[in-house]
């Protein structure tokens, strides 16, 4: 090869890297921009949906009373949660539901900010007192899985845990029967 055919060789390398710098950059942005422009859209929009509850009286009267809490089985077969968290701890904190259901968790908390985690999955909510917030979920493997507050309540939050039961569909709908909320405190 000679010099001039070399010469030419790396010109056009240089031209096809520089394209796809430029490419690669370009990309790059306008991932970046997409994301500020979520993040600030969601963080300048109102939630389509807010509810609220008295975190006073939360264990006297409402959704959220003592013996509405825990798992129930809907008429649409769709299941529904309601927990509390309170300083320290969950109710129930043991919470049982089928797998391969649809699943909505409704929670509120009775004193400070708390979060709830259910390791090995992607879910994760905060609840913060006054609010009712409402997790939608399906677990597709049987087994138990750690629930522990995620958001630092004061002395005591290493504590925190609660748990979440997933059993199987048909073993659900024959508890469910009984009528009642279901939860696996006792087990």
């Amino acid at each position: 090869m000679s010099a001039e055919e070399t010469h030419h060789s790396a010109d056009v390398a240089a031209r096809v890297e520089r394209r796809w710098a430029t490419i690669f950059v370009i990309v790059i942005v306008m991932m970046a921009a997409l994301a500020a422009f979520a993040g600030i859209h969601r963080a300048t929009m109102p939630q389509p949906r807010v509810e609220t509850t008295d975190p006073s009286r939360i264990h006297l009267s409402g959704e959220f009373v003592e013996s509405n809490l825990g798992s129930v089985l809907e008429a649409d077969g769709n299941v529904t949660v309601r927990a509390i968290g309170q300083q320290y701890s969950f109710t129930p904190a043991c919470i049982v539901v089928p797998a391969d259901t649809p699943i909505t968790m409704r929670a509120t908390s009775a004193d400070v900010v708390h979060g709830i985690l259910i390791q090995g999955t992607n879910i994760n909510t905060m609840l913060v007192p006054g609010y009712v917030s409402e997790q939608l979920m399906r677990f597709t493997r049987i087994g138990d899985y750690l629930m522990p507050c995620q958001e630092f309540c004061s002395f005591g939050h290493e504590g925190m845990w609660g748990k979440v039961k997933v059993i199987d569909k048909s073993e659900f709908a024959n508890r469910a029967k009984a009528g009642g909320r279901l939860s696996c405190v006792g087990e």
